[in-house]
């Protein structure tokens, strides 16, 4: 699975991390409608971090399709409420 992190460039990640994945994103999803800023922040880093660490990084010279997007680490909370919602980033 190919994932993006603007601004950081793309991760192919082996599909064994993407229950690990989700559970974080889904975590996200909960820290933010209820409000938790800080929670919110520390998890996102997290999952930037568990992309990075368990996934290569693609060549920027290399064009390929990105199967998710995930969002900058300094995404601000507003904007978090925007994209972290329902099922989050990935589909459950």
């Amino acid at each position: 699975m190919i994932i993006r992190i603007v601004g950081e460039g793309q991760y192919e990640v082996p599909e064994s991390f993407y229950d690990e994945l989700n559970v974080i994103d889904n975590k996200i999803v909960d820290l933010v409608s209820e409000g938790n800023e800080e929670g919110y922040k520390s998890e996102l880093a997290k999952l930037i971090e568990s992309i990075k660490s368990c996934g290569s990084q693609i060549d920027d010279a290399e064009i390929v399709e990105s199967d998710l997007i995930v969002p900058p680490e300094d995404l601000t909370f507003e904007e978090a409420k925007e994209v972290f919602k329902g099922e989050g980033i990935f589909e459950d």
